[in-house]
């Protein structure tokens, strides 16, 4: 491509490129300016336009109107001169001459204008009046006889009148000489001054115009506010939420119109935002606390396993530097110790309930009576480990929602058997057993896991109070509300239940205590339940047991004044049909 090429090329595109950047900056321009501020000045622009349309249409009709009432006579001047074939005879060539009325006739002649008939005189008109100024190019109307054409306006020869002209060619006869020739025969009526009246109304219209648009422009702001202002509750809306305050709502006017609509679809979406704003907010607290929970619990799991674990080891361990069964000494007694220094591999030291008789004992390793010890802790240790295991177990299962092995169980002869074995495992102690009269105590459950329910609150009630403190069990009908995760509360549907109270005349706890006395390995006494084994898991169970059999479970507990832990699980429709059928039998 040439240098010529190129640098047309560049022309081309720079008119292009600078329209392309005006275009921008119209619309930067309008996406800067105000909602207000473009609707004022759309409305105010289609105003001016439609005051300039009429103002233009009305000077029109004025125009026309004027032009149109004197066409109709000098048109009919002319008709008559061509129906009768024979020109006015007091016109000579070159000459104008006023008729009766408005209207002027004259002969022009080809190339000069028109003058005033000094012959002739009519009372209003006279040679003093300007006539109007014709084209003076030859026979402009045409050069054949007959040919007519109409000027809508032609200046006066002087001043600022406006004549209206009628203009045909005509053969004239000169009157002396007989010679004929051909001339402009004009018929004209002076109009006036149709320029400044056409000026005076496009004055007027400006004045009255302009006062259109300056109370328009005033109603206009005035009322553009006022249904705008909506939007700039909104507006201020917006920011505040933007602010972090999630609870406002923009106002709702009426749905019928669109502001209102869109403030209610707003107010439905903040809802919305609100609604979700609030789950995720509590979604990351419940993470967190569950992080926590988790963090506590293999820590306290860790715990309560490494105890048991540190325990055999140590008794393996114990087993293994006394020589093991290789050291056996027959015939030795219960009461020996172990070897001396000069024979043992480890360190000397009394096994529990070994005394050191003699030296002997010492030199000679194990009794059997030693390693049955030994084997029975080792033994009471692994138990240990293992219920902490399976209460671990059950709560995975819990909270992985295995399915129960539903089926009617009479909840009365769970609580029997459970105050039974109380008594057995605490023969000195007050275990009662409080049964309401008149109903079947059924619920739809899985025995084995309500037994456990019922079995670690009576054992819990014995191990956390002193001993020979009382302990009643207490079984009676109730009412069950709707728990909070299906809408319970006030007004929340209620089903029959069965009510198990496990109550002692113990310490009690404090209300801190008893916020977190369903939580996994929670301690209120971590010692006390240390030395009685515990894995603080017992209540955490029953609560998870007693949430899948849709019951609920809670404590009423104060310092001083013992506590009740309150199980309610639904009342199964077979203990209904037992009742109805009760009702049913002759007194």
């Amino acid at each position: 491509m040439s240098g010529t090429d190129t640098l047309d090329t560049e022309a081309l595109a720079a008119p292009s490129h600078r329209r392309r950047e005006r275009r921008g900056s119209l619309q930067r321009l309008s996406d800067r300016t105000p909602l207000r501020t473009k609707l004022i000045t759309a409305v105010l622009a289609l105003v001016i336009l439609a005051l300039a349309a009429i103002s233009v249409a009305s000077t029109y009709m004025l125009r026309t109107t004027v032009t149109r009432q004197h066409d109709s006579d000098i048109g009919s001047v002319i008709q008559y001169f061509n129906a009768t074939n024979h020109l006015p005879q007091h016109v000579a060539l070159g000459f104008a001459s006023p008729t009766q009325g408005p209207i002027v006739l004259g002969l022009q002649e080809p190339g000069s204008q028109l003058s005033w008939d000094p012959t002739v005189n009519i009372p209003g008109m006279g040679s003093s009046d300007p006539l109007p100024q014709l084209p003076t190019n030859g026979l402009w109307t045409g050069k054949q006889a007959g040919s007519t054409a109409v000027i809508s306006s032609v200046a006066a020869q002087r001043g600022p009148n406006t004549w209206r002209v009628l203009a045909e060619t005509v053969t004239v006869t000169d009157r002396s000489t007989g010679a004929q020739s051909t001339a402009i025969l004009v018929v004209a009526v002076d109009i006036g001054d149709i320029n400044a009246l056409t000026m005076r109304l496009l004055l007027f219209d400006l004045i009255v115009g302009g006062a259109i648009v300056v109370v328009l422009a005033a109603v206009a702001i005035g009322l553009i506010r006022t249904n705008l202002r909506p939007l700039n509750d909104i507006e201020l809306t917006a920011g505040q939420i933007a602010s972090g305050h999630l609870d406002h709502r923009v106002p709702e006017g009426d749905p019928r119109t669109e502001i209102g609509s869109l403030g209610r679809s707003l107010n439905a979406m903040l809802s919305q935002i609100e609604s979700a704003f609030h789950a995720r907010e509590a979604s990351e607290q419940a993470a967190h606390r569950s992080e926590e929970r988790m963090r506590r619990f293999i820590a306290d799991a860790s715990h309560e396993l490494r105890t048991p674990l540190t325990t055999i080891r140590g008794f393996a361990a114990h087993y293994r530097q006394r020589g093991g069964a290789s050291r056996l000494r027959p015939g030795a007694t219960a009461g020996a110790t172990a070897a001396s220094p000069s024979s043992r591999t480890g360190p000397a030291y009394p096994l529990p309930g070994a005394s050191p008789a003699s030296g002997e004992a010492l030199a000679e390793g194990l009794t059997p009576a030693d390693l049955d010890h030994l084997m029975s802790r080792v033994e009471s240790e692994a138990t240990r480990m293992g219920l902490l295991v399976e209460d671990l177990l059950t709560l995975a299962r819990l909270d992985q929602q295995r399915p129960l092995n539903l089926a009617p169980v009479d909840l009365l002869t769970v609580a029997a058997d459970a105050v039974q074995d109380a008594r057995v495992v605490s023969p000195g102690r007050p275990i009662e057993l409080d049964v309401a009269p008149g109903t079947a105590f059924l619920v739809n459950g899985d025995e084995p896991r309500l037994r456990q329910v019922i079995g670690n609150l009576v054992n819990n009630a014995i191990t956390h109070t002193p001993a020979g403190t009382p302990v009643r069990v207490k079984i009676a009908r109730g009412i069950l509300e709707a728990p909070p995760a299906t809408g319970g509360g006030d007004g929340a549907p209620t089903v029959p239940a069965v009510v198990l109270d496990v109550e002692d005349d113990g310490p009690g706890m404090p209300v801190e205590q008893a916020q977190r006395v369903f939580e996994r390995f929670y301690r209120a006494d971590a010692a006390r339940n240390r030395a009685s084994g515990g894995t603080g898991l017992g209540l955490a169970i029953v609560a998870g047991l007693v949430s899948a059999h849709g019951g609920t479970v809670s404590v009423r507990t104060a310092p001083g004044q013992g506590a009740d832990f309150q199980v309610k699980l639904p009342l199964s429709p077979d203990a209904l049909v037992v009742d109805d059928s009760d009702d049913d039998l002759p007194a």
